[in-house]
């Protein structure tokens, strides 16, 4: 009798069974002790008896249920009553049990993504703050100094200028940064896309940079010499601030007389991916998921003495995604990095 109910309908089909069972009984002991042999009369009452019973059942059980899990979506704060539906009322409580197990299961997942976000922006303003005040505090300090009298003398105050004014642009460079971020992020930021030759556009990163390189003894080269060009499409400005940052960054945290050294190949028909490899100081496995947030630094002390806004690598990631392309990395502490990513082919 079990298989021929839904399994929601087994308490009330369970029970109106029992109570028809025993009242057909009772009314079976009546006749005979009455003598009168009526008993066509128990089949109607058997179906009358049952089906009765059994919506009355269903739907006072239905109700009682209802009334009270809902006072515990009421009570309890991880659940919200507006969002429990009467259709969702069962009698059988295992069913409900699962519900509420799988409703609560959901709330806590909420809730833990919202800790998470909630760690991410205090962790965001904390570096943001640390960012802006260690070039406030310079600048504060050096006209601070001026205006208690070392202004006047002359060599001095120059001086103390120049290096005021040092921190007001790392400050520009710093805000400047964080208006591109957003602007990448709410999809503001508009890409003029044009085809370009990719090798003449790292060659123009290589001398813009070979300075700094020079001055840690680092060798920027190609893997091969590339006699042809290779044209690409997209925006020929953002990606050298791609390459720009990337080459960079494999300079800042080279080893002295290191190399960085650029390789493009054909990754499918209309795809080329660029590496930049170096073979500099690496990063240990558990940094390499957050190496693309905001601010986040693998050497807190190095990256310091090294400058930068910390917003680099989450600048070029952005980029990247704009172009509707991926950027990869990877990297051994101690052996080297390679940043990879992907761009279209001129047609």
């Amino acid at each position: 009798m079990a298989k021929s109910f839904k399994k929601t309908y087994k308490f009330a089909g369970y029970t109106s069974t029992y109570l028809t069972v025993f009242l057909t009984l009772v009314l079976g002991v009546f006749f005979y002790l009455l003598g009168d042999v009526s008993w066509w009369l128990l089949i109607p009452f058997v179906v009358a008896c049952f089906l009765f019973s059994f919506f009355i059942i269903q739907y006072r059980v239905e109700k009682f249920i209802y009334k009270r899990v809902k006072r515990i979506y009421d009570d309890v704060r991880l659940l919200d009553a507006s969002t429990f539906d009467r259709k969702q009322i069962t009698t059988d409580m295992e069913t409900l049990t699962k519900e509420l197990e799988r409703f609560a299961e959901n709330k806590k997942l909420e809730i833990e993504t919202l800790k998470v976000r909630e760690n991410y922006r205090k962790e965001f303003m904390g570096n943001v703050s640390h960012e802006l005040k260690t070039p406030l505090f310079t600048v504060q300090g050096y006209i601070l100094t001026l205006l208690d009298g070392a202004m006047k003398d002359k060599n001095v105050r120059k001086k103390y200028l120049q290096r005021a004014s040092k921190g007001v642009e790392r400050l520009i460079y710093i805000v400047k940064d964080l208006d591109m971020i957003t602007k990448l992020e709410v999809g503001d930021l508009m890409l003029s896309r044009e085809d370009f030759n990719i090798i003449e556009l790292v060659q123009n990163v290589f001398d813009l940079l070979e300075i700094k390189a020079n001055k840690k003894e680092i060798s920027l080269t190609f893997d091969i010499e590339y006699d042809d060009s290779i044209m690409v499409n997209a925006d020929r400005e953002r990606i050298q601030q791609v390459l720009t940052n990337l080459v960079e960054n494999s300079i800042k945290y080279g080893k002295k007389g290191g190399t960085t050294e650029v390789s493009i190949e054909d990754l499918i028909k209309n795809k080329v991916i660029l590496r930049v490899t170096d073979n500099g100081e690496g990063i240990s496995e558990e940094h390499i998921p957050r190496l693309f947030e905001r601010f986040f630094r693998v050497d807190k002390s190095g990256s310091r003495k090294e400058g930068g806004s910390g917003l680099g690598l989450a600048i070029v990631k952005h980029l990247i995604e704009a172009h509707d392309e991926k950027i990869y990395v990877e990297s051994q502490s101690g052996i080297g990095s390679e940043f990879s990513f992907t761009l279209e082919k001129a047609k």
